[in-house]
């Protein structure tokens, strides 16, 4: 059995899906959100170190990786562990690819579009089809556009994105916006390194100023007890006049009649959530009367689905353990 460690920061749901997709050859020791001086009590029993937290994996929980075979990263982050170290005491390093998380972040852009290009109230006046204009064949020098008379079309290219909580979703989120050339703004509790902001182009600052010039605001900030409804009136009048709120965050957070307010009001120009402080989201919700009504406001609601709905198992996690141990090349090294 090769001793391995598995920190992460998630609950118990999570927690017992990573113990049971481990191979029985390596004995997990699972802990949440562990202390330093913990993680430096259990390491020099270690084989593996998988971590799906972003703290940080400094030169002295390397050195005190005696036995230390490989730490995983299980995400695109590395930007917290000491690469020279790890280097210097020859463990190599990799990142593990979560397709989860990138599929968040694509749903977030989904959203995003869907919102500035006002998607469903397209779809809804193309149902309709009460335009009067009689139809023309369309050649080089024919067309109607926007023969419906619509208003308030956008576009992302060039905007100012703001992401609260930049974890491995956000990370993936800040790359797919680089393509549309959109200046992102962060915060979290602890700002990245200078090289993190390089790369990925983002920059570090409060929430209130992030919310103030923010074209369009992320929440993607898991549930904990002091978050619960934070997402609310006051966070909601200090956005831009005309923004959109795009939420895949924890369930819990959003205090959905301040959103609604916010949206009537018209100081919101849109809003998408995936998560819902009661789940599945009850049949008589405000936020439902208002979703069914697409040619009155900008709003998309989905089903808790931002992540996929394959299911799976986290066996793929262990790949590069079990890769490790029979001398083959390893998958996603980075140091």
């Amino acid at each position: 059995m090769s001793a391995t460690l598995f920190l992460t920061h998630r609950g118990h749901f999570h927690q017992q899906r990573i113990l049971a997709a481990a191979p029985e050859n390596l004995e997990i020791s699972l802990r949440r959100d562990a202390s330093k001086v913990e993680i430096l009590r259990l390491l020099p029993e270690m084989e593996f170190l998988i971590t799906e937290r972003e703290d940080l994996i400094d030169a002295d929980m390397i050195a005190a990786g005696r036995k230390l075979r490989l730490i995983q990263r299980l995400g695109s982050q590395t930007y917290d562990i000491d690469l020279a170290a790890a280097k210097a005491a020859s463990i190599p390093v990799c990142n593990w690819p979560d397709p989860s998380t990138i599929f968040v972040a694509e749903h977030c852009m989904m959203q995003t579009l869907v919102l500035l290009k006002k998607v469903r109230e397209m779809s809804y006046v193309m149902n309709q089809a009460a335009w009067e204009r009689p139809a023309l064949r369309s050649d080089e020098d024919t067309f109607a556009y926007n023969w419906s008379g619509r208003l308030g079309v956008r576009g992302l290219w060039e905007k100012t994105a703001g992401i609260l909580g930049f974890g491995e979703i956000g990370r993936e989120l800040a790359v797919m916006l680089k393509g549309f050339n959109v200046r992102v703004l962060y915060n979290k509790r602890r700002q990245m390194s200078a090289q993190a902001e390089k790369e990925l182009a983002i920059s570090f600052t409060s929430t209130d100023e992030l919310v103030r010039q923010s074209d369009v605001v992320y929440c993607l900030l898991p549930f904990i007890a002091e978050t619960a409804q934070s997402m609310n009136a006051e966070l909601f009048a200090k956005m831009k006049p005309g923004s959109y709120f795009v939420f895949c965050g924890g369930s819990g957070m959003v205090n959905e009649d301040d959103l609604i307010a916010a949206l009537r009001s018209g100081h919101l120009a849109g809003a998408a959530l995936d998560t819902y402080t009661y789940e599945p989201l009850p049949k008589d919700s405000p936020l439902l009367a208002m979703h069914r009504a697409a040619d009155s406001v900008n709003l998309l609601l989905t089903p808790h689905v931002a992540a996929g709905t394959d299911g799976g198992s986290r066996k793929s996690e262990y790949t590069n353990l079990t890769r490790r141990m029979a001398g083959e090349p390893l998958l996603y090294q980075v140091a």
